[in-house]
């Protein structure tokens, strides 16, 4: 998505199961700052950088489900704050343009099970468990 690829042109090495989510440990300000770029560029919404994010491929990193909730939660939190100081700067901007905007948004990224085991199955939908085992999830 538009995320990843910013981050990657940003120089972050994202070939790692957890994807973009891996950032919200190692470096959250780096999707900070490009929440804020896109807010400042004109967007309406960002979309948290949360899709491959779950306790159990966090767990599968070494963090613990605990920490893998907070990270979690700070996917919104760092998409929030940016948009806030976009909001914040584009309401002091004189540009008609920039004052006729309506107030960004801000999305949860939430990926299905497929995605959570980083092998390309949410293309597939070949999950290899029962209906029960998937509302689990």
């Amino acid at each position: 998505g538009g995320l990843a690829t910013e981050l990657e042109n940003r120089g972050a090495n994202l070939a790692d199961h957890l994807w973009s989510a891996r950032l919200l440990r190692d470096d959250p300000q780096l999707i900070y700052e490009t929440h804020l770029s896109y807010y400042l560029a004109g967007a309406d919404f960002a979309t948290s950088a949360s899709y491959q994010a779950t306790i159990g491929g966090f767990e599968k990193a070494g963090i613990a489900a605990a920490d893998g909730e907070m990270l979690i939660r700070r996917s919104i939190v760092l998409a929030k704050s940016a948009r806030d100081k976009a909001w914040a700067q584009i309401q002091t901007d004189t540009n008609e343009i920039s004052r006729a905007r309506s107030r960004p948004l801000v999305a949860a990224s939430l990926g299905c099970y497929g995605a959570s085991l980083a092998d390309g199955s949410e293309y597939r939908g070949d999950y290899d468990l029962s209906m029960e085992e998937l509302k689990d999830f």
